[in-house]
């Protein structure tokens, strides 16, 4: 068993370690290792009491003053609208050559010539042809003028005879038996043929425009950007600072020496009511009811040192006396 004095240093050995500061009113080693002012039945431990914090409230900047930049964007309606679909075009457009019956002569012989013989002419004429041609004859001389005297003769007188001439019909050559060409006309035959009318030909077709009527978005209202002044945000920000160091001390606490199975049973139902505790309210303080009473004390910020009297007044439990 250790002596008083090995406690002693072992306790001084701790609060060197943890770096607590030594309890006030304590003068010696002794003055810690007992309780102060015990009563005969009353049970103490030696609990941690954690430090002393005080919390304080300071209104800080938490955002600064700012410019929002928002977006209005466009409002938009529908409407119909015609829209062009197709442009206006224009297309050429092959015109057929048409057709008709005619009767036209073909040419089956052409025009030829051949070589006649033209047979001599001959005509007919009346002639004088000089039978006797003139002469001179002596012919006696007649009446009182055939002598001249009686101691002449008979007189001669040479007298001109006029030609005599005879008329004679003969049939002399006019134009002699020649050749010649003659021209033999051409020969035709009617046929009826489908003959062109008019020729192959184009045409320039003008193709109309197309429009469509259509339902379509319009804007009524363009975009906007719209400022808004943002003031700076201010907080309310807690600060715990700390006022006292955690310290050992003593503190009562019951336990199998100073209770009884109705205080653990009422204690049970205290922490059962707080949702800590779901065993049996059977009076033990067992682990189940241990380990409650400690999550309720870490909850509350108590010292977790068993069943402290802080923790039976923060559970609303009385003692009888």
């Amino acid at each position: 068993m250790r002596t008083q004095c090995q406690y002693g240093k072992g306790l001084l050995l701790a609060f060197a370690v943890i770096g607590l500061a030594w309890p006030a009113g304590a003068q010696s080693v002794d003055d810690l290792l007992l309780p102060p002012d015990a009563k005969p039945g009353e049970c103490y431990t030696r609990v941690f009491v954690p430090p002393v914090y005080r919390t304080t409230s300071e209104t800080v900047l938490a955002k600064n003053a700012y410019e929002k930049v928002d977006i209005v964007p466009a409002e938009y309606g529908w409407e119909q609208k015609t829209v062009l679909v197709k442009e206006a075009s224009e297309k050429l457009e092959l015109v057929p050559a048409t057709y008709e019956w005619v009767e036209e002569k073909v040419l089956v012989k052409p025009v030829a010539k051949k070589v006649v013989e033209v047979p001599a002419e001959f005509e007919t004429v009346t002639e004088r042809v000089l039978e006797t041609p003139a002469h001179t004859i002596w012919k006696k001389g007649r009446g009182p003028i055939e002598k001249v005297s009686n101691s002449t003769g008979e007189i001669m007188c040479l007298v001109e005879v006029p030609a005599t001439y005879k008329t004679v019909t003969k049939r002399v050559l006019k134009n002699p038996a020649t050749t010649r060409e003659v021209e033999v006309p051409a020969e035709y035959k009617s046929v009826r043929k489908q003959v062109m009318k008019t020729p192959p030909s184009t045409r320039v077709v003008k193709i109309p425009a197309e429009h469509q009527t259509i339902k379509v978005r319009t804007l009524l209202s363009e975009p906007q950007v719209k400022t808004t002044k943002i003031p700076a945000n201010y907080q309310t920000v807690t600060k715990t600072a700390k006022v006292a160091d955690g310290r050992m001390e003593w503190r009562q606490i019951l336990c199998e020496t100073n209770t009884d199975a109705n205080t653990v049973k009422n204690i049970q139902a205290k922490l059962r009511n707080a949702d800590y505790y779901e065993g049996p309210l059977d009076g033990i303080i067992g682990p189940r009811t241990l380990s409650a009473l400690r999550a309720f004390q870490k909850a509350k910020g108590l010292p977790e040192a068993g069943l402290t009297m802080e923790s039976l007044k923060e559970l609303g439990v009385s003692l009888k006396r």
